[in-house]
């Protein structure tokens, strides 16, 4: 259908070329002062955010916090200097600050974070934007129920990587109808040609059969583009995808479509912008977000959690469900999400009580922890779970999340070769040390269920990336109802003056240590116990104090050797200070399936292979 302009029309348009241009011109300067970026990837995107910043994007730029601010999610996130560009023209910022692009100090970085308040989530790992988008457009649907639209600006390159398509699977079987891709298919990655090229129906096709509906456009057709997103808006059964044919550093000749331009300012900035028409100083007047009242949550509540019996045997991972179903009755704003296995994790607990609050991803693992980073977006408190080994498979959106400056809460359950028989495909035995090795993060292993329980009340009122990580089988209840579990801290369940050797242990090792010190004792050999739930913080004092009384360390992990607690446990030692004699026992082998005694002893982490250690240690010389 061929749609009449009008004289205002034309002159709208005209303004939107030009606020194109302006857009253009921007990025090359931003690139040009710092030296380094990617223009030409700004460049062909740039009608694109023209026509989106100027017409359908409603947000105060005064008001980052306002509920019914939409979304605006670059997941092409090297393409900074355009988002930059359009915060200038929006009056967020001066054209002083956007040339300190890239600068010691200054908020615009190579690729854009949310030190910017208009920033939701860091970007630049490819991939990414889209499954967070997923989270945000979720958020505003079902928990925060206001009216609020995801726009999410996506490259062509990125649509190689699985994650994307995780992504469009869950928002077409959700029909989140509030949410817009907008793919900027320039046709050239960082090294050449993409794999579908200028194929726009080639994308258009997978991504329908994903339940999507989808409009092809002329990426540089303001007209095309402000029709696309008008019909994006009225689509109110599913979401939308706008594939926008564009060219990789449109407007300049030096520069257009051509291989090896990628991730370099241009060489005469000067001539460029001449080219381009000359700077502008065009504002942008966005339009206000709809009137929103989110939905009410309470948030602080202290939770009626369960307690258990000392000397009863029960799984942390029971305990972690039933805390965790708790905590949601007294705090609205918790909300969980699962892998598809929410009846092992325990997670289950937690939808049968508050269905409404409960997101089921399947096996993707990718996607949830994406949806969990959307949701604290809007200041939602997630607790996202799975097997401990299958966390490994968004690992680079926890690290992501960390950049993000995210408060997340991750649950990893069935953890190390205490699972027995399912074999190490389902073991984690990396866990400990990919999490402590997360920027900020808080790493947490219980032993006991009154000690899971309580952490996973205390993660909630943390900050950052927390970990917790839960054990598949039943074990002693060890603690009473009543005790403390800072985080940061930890137990010391067996010392006097006279012990001669530390045993420090966390989750399943702990009783094994308690069943080894008690052999030592038999011998007349008192061993102080330290269970260090806290693998990050760690507690420092208590494990220098008992080097300074024993003189000797033995750490004990389910957990393979490299990055986990006895790495903990040492860097109680690295200022300086002398190092106590120190042993490790951890998963050194590859582990097969037998039962979790057997894997125990096996992996030499049982009471017995701690004794001898100890043994060895006190008659060993210096």
């Amino acid at each position: 259908m061929t749609t009449q302009n009008t004289p205002d029309t034309d002159a709208r348009y005209d303004r939107l070329r030009e606020l194109g241009q302006q857009l253009r011109v921007d990025s090359v300067r931003a690139a040009d002062a710092a030296g380094s970026g990617h223009p030409t990837s700004s460049m062909s995107a740039a009608d694109l955010a023209a026509v989106l910043l100027d017409a359908h994007l409603r947000y105060d730029f005064d008001d980052p916090e306002n509920p019914g601010n939409d979304h605006l999610i670059f997941s092409k996130g090297h393409a900074s200097p355009l988002v930059y560009a359009m915060g200038k023209a929006a009056g967020a910022l001066t054209d002083e600050q956007l040339l300190t692009f890239r600068k010691n100090g200054s908020l615009l970085e190579g690729h854009p974070t949310p030190r910017i308040p208009w920033v939701d989530v860091a970007t630049g790992s490819l991939g990414q934007g889209l499954p967070f988008g997923v989270g945000v457009a979720l958020a505003g649907r079902d928990l925060d129920r206001v009216p609020y639209r995801v726009w999410v600006v996506c490259g062509d390159s990125e649509m190689a990587e699985g994650s994307m398509w995780e992504a469009f699977e869950h928002a077409g079987y959700e029909k989140l109808a509030n949410l817009t891709a907008i793919i900027d298919v320039n046709r050239l990655g960082q090294r050449g040609a993409t794999r579908h090229g200028w194929d726009l129906d080639a994308y258009a096709r997978r991504i329908r059969s994903f339940d999507w509906h989808t409009v092809e456009v002329d990426g540089h057709d303001v007209a095309a583009v402000d029709r696309a997103y008008a019909e994006a808006a009225a689509t109110t059964d599913r979401p939308t995808a706008i594939i926008a044919k564009t060219r990789k550093g449109q407007g300049v000749r030096e520069v257009a479509d051509q291989e090896g331009k990628h991730g370099k300012p241009l060489k005469d900035a000067a001539e460029a912008i001449e080219e381009l028409g000359g700077a502008r100083d065009l504002h942008v007047t966005v339009q206000p977000p709809r009137e929103a009242a989110p939905r009410p949550r309470t948030g602080g509540g202290t939770p009626e959690l369960p307690d258990y019996k000392v000397g009863d045997s029960v799984a942390t991972r029971n305990a972690f469900g039933e805390a965790l179903a708790a905590l949601g009755a007294a705090r609205e704003d918790v909300v969980a999400l699962d892998g598809e296995v929410g009846d092992s994790t325990r997670a289950q607990k937690f939808g049968d009580a508050h269905p409404d609050r409960y997101f089921q991803c399947y096996i993707a693992e990718q996607q949830m922890v994406a949806a969990a980073v959307g949701m604290q977006v809007r200041g939602w408190v997630p607790y996202a779970t799975t097997f401990a080994a299958f966390l490994s498979r968004a690992y680079d959106f926890v690290r992501m999340a960390a950049v993000s400056r995210a408060d997340l809460n991750l649950v990893g359950s069935h953890a190390g070769v205490a699972i027995g028989e399912d074999g190490p495909s389902q073991m984690g035995l990396e866990d400990l040390a990919a999490f402590r090795a997360v920027h900020g993060s808080t790493v947490l292993y219980p032993c006991d269920a009154n000690q899971a329980a309580r952490l996973t009340a205390a993660m909630a009122d943390a900050s950052g990336i927390r970990y917790l990580r839960t054990s598949r089988g039943e074990s002693p209840v060890i603690y009473g109802p009543g005790e403390d579990f800072p985080i940061g801290g930890s137990k010391t369940l067996r010392a006097t003056p006279e012990d001669r050797v530390t045993l420090v242990a966390a989750g399943v090792t702990v009783h094994e240590a308690l069943a080894a010190a008690d052999t030592l004792a038999e011998e007349g050999v008192p061993a102080r116990v330290i269970d260090l739930y806290s693998l990050k913080p760690v507690d420092l004092p208590t494990l220098r104090e008992a080097a300074d009384v024993t003189g000797r360390i033995i750490t004990v992990e389910d957990h393979h050797p490299e990055g986990g607690l006895g790495d903990a446990v040492l860097d109680a030692f690295t200022d300086g200070r002398p190092v106590p004699r120190l042993a490790r026992l951890a998963v050194r082998t590859m582990p097969g399936s037998a039962s979790p005694e057997e894997q125990l002893r096996a992996a030499g982490i049982d009471a017995q292979a701690i004794a001898a250690t100890a043994r060895g240690l006190l008659t060993s010389t210096p």
